[in-house]
């Protein structure tokens, strides 16, 4: 089944490049950049701390400094198929590596805050179709047998570098100054647009549009952007309870509807949303968000879980995903063959039961666990994730016709940055709002007619008295509620990891779905 294309207007351009560039140098070509753009998509989160120090601001001043940058990332993301085709994919690749390096330089310079927060807007603009434009290169560049290493490489770029960068950003601010995250891709971009000049083709037959569709590009800005505030910022004021986040709520929800009608009813949209009647692109996108939900939701948990709860610092808390990129970088060096000569069905299966499993292992974390006990789980994370990531990244796009690729790889990539963005609240606020519930019901045992209860408090008092203290009942009973609200986090977080594996164990049949094309296109 292929999407049928909505009439474009505009004049079909030659093939003005008949480069025969060696595929792996097409490879390293588009994928160098993509790779530093995840790189900077997650290496900043670790260092938010370190920033609101730098700067005298709040933790929720500068974590507009990961808003900003995920606003533009989803605002970008979609219209790559679009732009590619309007500037020219050589131009359209430099441009916007350039913005990228730009808004990079601008963020290692930044004197305040604000400037800060530009630069990060303007890196995202930059960094956004990076991901899209890559997985279409890739796809239409390798040939079908050579699919599986396509994607294998294309994982490499966007899995591996985007769990390194907790890891990455931790090594930086520990060590370092947070602005050499920064600092490191000014030379990789450089160096990316010359790679980029010399050994990427023109699109071949590509159709230059002649309208610009505004106002399906400001009702998707005004949708994006008012979902990510609400997103980002519902925890700390309450949500629905808040006016201005319920307005930005409805904005956001008639934007998103508007958005959709208009792009399916205009001649010359700027999204091509058809290709949603695609099976295998529709499907397909489905589980590829469905894996960046479960992906996400650990890099952002179990970081927090390791240094609020059991005092570890960022880079601790960063090398604790180290073994999932050790295990992906072997499944990458794996999945070739596999994909090629096995069931793409069989390996998406096999991969959401891993994600299941290594999930469900993080519900047993207590507060006496040692830092090699997330050592497993995190090799079995990454295991699945590449199981379902290559061959999923490889078929949602294999049915479309080569046209739409870049426009279906944006849309892809859109809804599971979307996705992304939203799992990541929700889980931030099932968290807060869990461990509430689990407070609730464990204070009932800080009663004084529970003898555990007073045997601990009055051994705890003698031990204060012993060194002195004459407010030592208080003391007891404080410490006692520091660690009722610790069990009451720690039993949240549980709750959360046992929600998403049982996401991964239910959508284990749902691969079969997917039509795995008998030979090449």
């Amino acid at each position: 089944m292929s999407a049928q294309s909505p009439t474009v207007t505009g004049n079909p351009l030659p093939n003005v490049d008949t480069k025969q560039t060696p595929i792996w140098l097409i490879a390293i070509s588009i994928l160098l950049p993509t790779s530093f753009a995840m790189l900077a998509t997650s290496a900043t989160n670790v260092a938010i701390p370190y920033i609101a120090g730098y700067f005298g601001s709040t933790v929720d001043e500068a974590n507009w400094v990961i808003t900003t940058y995920m606003i533009a990332n989803a605002i970008l993301i979609p219209l790559t198929g679009w732009l590619e085709n309007y500037m020219g994919r050589v131009l359209f690749l430099k441009v916007f590596i350039t913005i990228f390096t730009i808004g990079s330089l601008i963020c290692a310079m930044a004197s305040s805050l604000n400037m800060l927060v530009v630069g990060r807007l303007i890196q995202g603009i930059g960094g956004g179709p990076m991901m899209p434009i890559s997985q279409a290169i890739l796809i239409a560049s390798f040939p079908y047998n050579k699919r599986g290493q396509a994607m294998a490489l294309f994982g490499l770029a966007v899995m591996v570098f985007s769990i390194m960068g907790p890891t990455f950003g931790g090594f930086i601010v520990d060590n370092s100054a947070w602005q050499w995250i920064y600092l490191a891709n000014i030379p990789v971009g450089i160096f990316s647009v010359v790679l980029v000049h010399c050994n990427i083709a023109e699109l071949k037959n590509r159709i230059k549009p002649d309208k610009v569709d505004f106002v399906g590009f400001g009702f998707l800005v005004l949708w994006l952007l008012t979902m990510q505030i609400v997103l980002d910022k519902g925890q700390q004021y309450n949500w629905f309870d808040c006016t201005w986040i319920a307005w930005l709520a409805g904005i956001s929800l008639f934007s998103f509807i508007f958005f959709i009608v208009w792009e399916l009813e205009y001649h010359s949209p700027i999204v091509n949303l058809r290709v949603f009647k695609d099976k295998n692109f529709f499907i397909g996108t489905v589980l590829g968000s469905s894996v960046n939900m479960i992906i996400y939701v650990t890099i952002v948990l179990l970081p927090s879980f390791l240094q609020s709860l059991m005092g570890y610092n960022a880079m601790l808390s960063g090398l604790s995903l180290a073994p999932r990129v050790f295990s992906c970088i072997v499944m990458l060096m794996l999945i070739g063959p596999m994909v090629e000569f096995l069931d793409n069905r069989i390996l998406i299966a096999s991969g959401f039961f891993f994600l299941g499993l290594s999930t469900i292992m993080y519900a047993n974390l207590n507060l006496s666990i040692s830092f090699n006990y997330v050592v497993i789980p995190n090799i079995l994370m990454g295991i699945g994730v590449i199981l379902v990531f290559i061959p999923v990244s490889g078929l949602v796009l294999g049915t479309l016709p080569k046209t739409e690729l870049s426009n279906g790889a944006g849309l892809h990539s859109l809804c599971k940055c979307v996705m992304t963005a939203f799992v990541v609240s929700m889980s931030s606020t099932l968290v807060a709002r869990l461990s509430q519930v689990h407070q609730t019901y464990l204070v009932r045992n800080l009663s004084n007619f529970n003898l555990i209860f007073q045997q601990k408090i009055h051994a705890l008092t003698g031990h204060f008295i012993y060194h002195a203290s004459n407010i030592a009942n208080h003391k007891a009973g404080a410490l006692l509620y520091k660690q009722l609200l610790a069990q009451s986090k720690l039993m949240a977080y549980v709750d959360v990891f046992e929600m998403f594996a049982l996401i991964a164990f239910i959508l284990i049949p749902f691969g079969f779905l997917l039509q795995v094309p008998k030979k090449a296109d």
